[in-house]
């Protein structure tokens, strides 16, 4: 498989889980995958993470790690995870991973609980070292259903967003939010109402990004060998049992509807921001049934009222 990726080009290789620890031969195949060429990261729960295998995976390749933190405090964080002590592994983990030379960014689920400790996570996530902070906003999938009474209002997203612009500048790290791709739409509202250009050289990276990659600059592999537009979207794409990735990812006809941004349903469709949003195709596929309709938690009405 991982032969087969870099064959259709050089992506990162994000190896996540559950737990990628937990998988004994996991820094073989982190190192197979440097071998080729690929940038292998990895996104483990941290409470496996100590001296010896940080090690191990910084000589495997492993060069950047991500790592939650959901609560600015132990008792926040712990609640979340349901886990006591969970916050003091993650923070020594965190020291196991500078020690052996690992970036480390740190993510940050949002939901009505740990909403008011989002500057203070910030601002341990500098604190320690981070490279990099991403808040995800919460995708009501899965294990994550069980958490859609902390859901964020779309209002609530919105302040959220409108908050990361105004922080972006002012941190020594690379601040973005996850799942959350109308943040891409109020950037460019809020640049043009400041009378900002959103070039490279004004928004580095946020310039050039864009808000759903699903299908398009990113897709998800599930241990079974079934590819995913993404982790929390379970449409099955394709099968590698069955499939080369180049022809999956190449042909797959979900994947050729996620590249049509004119074909996606309701706002979305029409909307004048669509390609650099696009919408949550998770979140609409929770809430529709239908992986191209609008994102249900955008509050924003496009200019054009239709096609």
């Amino acid at each position: 498989m991982i032969d087969e990726i870099a064959e259709v080009g050089s992506p990162i290789v994000i190896l996540t889980g559950g737990d990628p620890m937990l998988r004994d031969n996991i820094y073989e195949i982190a190192r197979y995958g440097s071998d080729r060429g690929l940038k292998m990261v990895m996104s483990p729960c941290g409470t496996l993470l100590n001296d010896k295998n940080a090690r191990r995976l910084k000589q495997a390749g492993i060069d950047r790690i991500s790592l939650s933190i959901d609560g600015a405090t132990a008792r926040t964080h712990d609640d979340f995870r349901r886990v006591d002590g969970a916050f003091d592994e993650v923070i020594k983990g965190i020291e196991s991973a500078k020690r052996a030379g690992i970036e480390f960014q740190v993510n940050t689920t949002v939901t009505r609980v740990n909403i008011d400790e989002l500057p203070d996570i910030l601002q341990l996530a500098i604190d320690l070292g981070a490279v990099a902070f991403h808040p995800f906003l919460l995708v009501p999938t899965g294990r994550g259903r069980e958490l859609m009474a902390q859901e964020l209002s779309p209002e609530q997203y919105e302040e959220t967003l409108n908050w990361v612009y105004d922080q972006r500048q002012q941190v020594p790290l690379d601040f973005k939010p996850t799942c959350a791709p109308h943040y891409y739409r109020i950037l460019r509202q809020r640049a043009h109402a400041e009378g900002k250009k959103v070039t490279p050289e004004t928004f580095g990276m946020a310039a050039r990004a864009k808000g759903c990659l699903g299908g398009q600059g990113f897709c998800f592999i599930s241990y079974r060998g079934e590819v995913q537009i993404c982790g929390f979207l379970d449409v099955k794409c394709g099968d590698l049992k069955e499939q080369g990735f180049g022809e999956v990812w190449r042909d797959s006809p979900v994947f050729r509807e996620m590249r049509d941004l004119d074909g996606y349903h309701g706002r979305c469709g029409y909307c004048e921001y669509r390609r650099y949003c696009g919408g949550c195709r998770a979140r609409a596929f929770e809430t529709s049934g239908d992986y191209l309709a609008e994102e249900p938690y955008c509050v924003y009405e496009p200019r054009a009222k239709s096609k």
